[in-house]
């Protein structure tokens, strides 16, 4: 159940609610399917599906948020606004104009979303009150920043933000690879992705290749950057840390899987999973907020 990749916010007070208190809270804007006619719907589930929309861990929590998308593709729309385009225009003699057009494929979507497949998408958040940390489980800032401004909605006064260091990420992986030493702590992977801040943005990228020295260098004097280092922390964690600052392919090294105990019931094994993973990621993430110069406030 560990995360897979990392959206890191940071809550400029401390978080104050019991989980109790946060349940109650997020119970007003619970998922509820969408109606026929609407493209998207979100609100908060169980995280562990026993109606309890907050799952509390050694003073850790865990929420989820779900998002119910209609699958209508506009090639579709337009397929079918451009056949019904054809029929006015045989009985009127002349093509629909934009306005008309556009209110043509209002009129086909309406029409064609109670018969569109819905899915669902969950997405899992850690919220860390010994840290004032806010973490969600999402591969692109848009979808994290999507999960903060509902759960800003079902908090008042939360004051998340994305985490922010003194220094940033690009020009500290840039200078791991120019010194060829990692800092302390963590190693440097074989995945790596340079890229030109010139306009023709030129990139270089690394993937399961070992990286040479020299031939990093020549690139970096030539104006490249480093936006994208796969890393290792401590032997326990491996990761690729991003140029802005978001932590994905998150991997749990064999020091730590070897810990699981397998025994025990299925709500045992998440519990001491979800505890075992916000102890080494919360360690992670101080760590390199650290290494970072520190959280920028």
């Amino acid at each position: 159940m560990w995360f897979k990749n990392l959206q890191i916010y940071h809550l400029a007070a401390p978080f104050t609610l019991t989980h109790e208190q946060l349940d109650e809270k997020l119970a007003a804007q619970a998922f509820q399917p969408g109606s026929s006619v609407e493209m998207q719907r979100m609100g908060w589930i169980s995280p562990r599906d026993n109606g309890v929309l907050v799952h509390a861990v050694a003073g850790q929590m865990m929420i989820a948020l779900r998002t119910e998308k209609k699958l209508l593709p506009a090639s579709v729309i337009n397929q079918v606004a451009k056949a019904r385009a054809q029929e006015i225009e045989e009985r009127q003699g002349y093509k629909p104009g934009r306005k008309e057009m556009r209110e043509l494929k209002d009129t086909v979507t309406n029409e064609l979303l109670p018969r569109a497949f819905a899915v669902w998408r969950d997405t899992r958040v850690w919220i860390d009150p010994v840290r004032g940390r806010i973490v969600v489980d999402a591969a692109a800032s848009a979808k994290g920043d999507e999960v903060m401004q509902l759960l800003n909605e079902s908090v008042e006064n939360l004051g998340a933000r994305p985490l922010q260091t003194r220094e940033s990420p690009v020009a500290a992986m840039t200078s791991w690879l120019a010194a060829d030493e990692a800092p302390a702590g963590f190693s440097v992977d074989q995945d790596t992705e340079l890229r030109s801040s010139t306009q023709s943005k030129a990139t270089v990228r690394y993937v399961r290749h070992a990286l040479d020295a020299a031939d990093l260098r020549r690139h970096i004097e030539a104006g490249k950057q480093c936006t994208r280092l796969a890393m290792t922390w401590m032997d326990r964690v491996s990761f690729t840390l991003t140029e802005t600052l978001a932590i994905k392919r998150v991997t749990p090294l064999d020091v730590l899987t070897e810990k699981e105990d397998g025994s025990g019931d299925e709500a045992e094994r998440f519990d001491t999973d979800f505890a075992l993973m916000s102890g080494e990621l919360g360690r992670l993430i101080d760590h390199l907020t650290e290494t970072l110069g520190g959280r920028q406030d």
